[in-house]
Formats: C-alpha cells, structure tokens, sequence
C-alpha cells in the first residue's frame, strides 16, 4: 500500500532526531526536537488549487525544511508519515 497525494500535497518521511548535540551530551526521548527536515516521498500533481494554477516544484527523493507546525501526521504500515500543502514546504536542502 502507498500513499497518493491529490493536488498540491506532498507526503514526506521525516528523517530521524538527533541523539547527542554538538558538544556531545546525550538527550533523552523526551527532550529530542522533531527535526523540521524531510525526506519527500511523494508528490501530487499539482493543477488547479484554489483557483490558482500550481507547479509543483519539489520531486521525490528531496530533502526539504517544512513549517513546524504544518501537516497531518499519518501511520501507514508501522512508518509514519506527514502530508504537508507544497506552500508549507520552506526550502530544498541540496
């Protein structure tokens, strides 16, 4: 089973939060800060959204920077994923 998304939404895999900081202290689960980075894994196709003509401009395989606080966290298969609107995307990391 895979997940299609519809219109301009992107399903991305968010890659894993560090363990230790830069200076090596080792931070329990708790304290780990989501990361705002993700792998894209998916992407729509665009169209009419809104009745604006939208380009999609990421692909999959990119490595992005999302809004904290954009998307829909969703379980499939035991690997969570989060379906975020291409407008929530920030940058590509390349």
């Amino acid at each position: 089973m895979k997940l299609v998304p519809l219109g301009d939404k992107i399903v991305l895999k968010q890659l894993e939060a560090e363990e230790t900081t830069k200076s090596g202290i080792v931070l329990p689960g708790q304290a780990k800060e989501k990361p705002q980075e993700a792998e894209v894994i998916a992407v729509g196709p665009g169209g009419i959204v809104d009745g604006k003509e939208v380009t999609m401009q990421v692909k999959a395989g990119d490595k992005v920077i999302y809004s904290k606080y954009a998307g829909t966290e969703v379980e499939l298969e035991s690997v969570e994923y989060i379906i975020v609107k291409q407008s929530d995307i920030l940058a590509i990391v390349e």
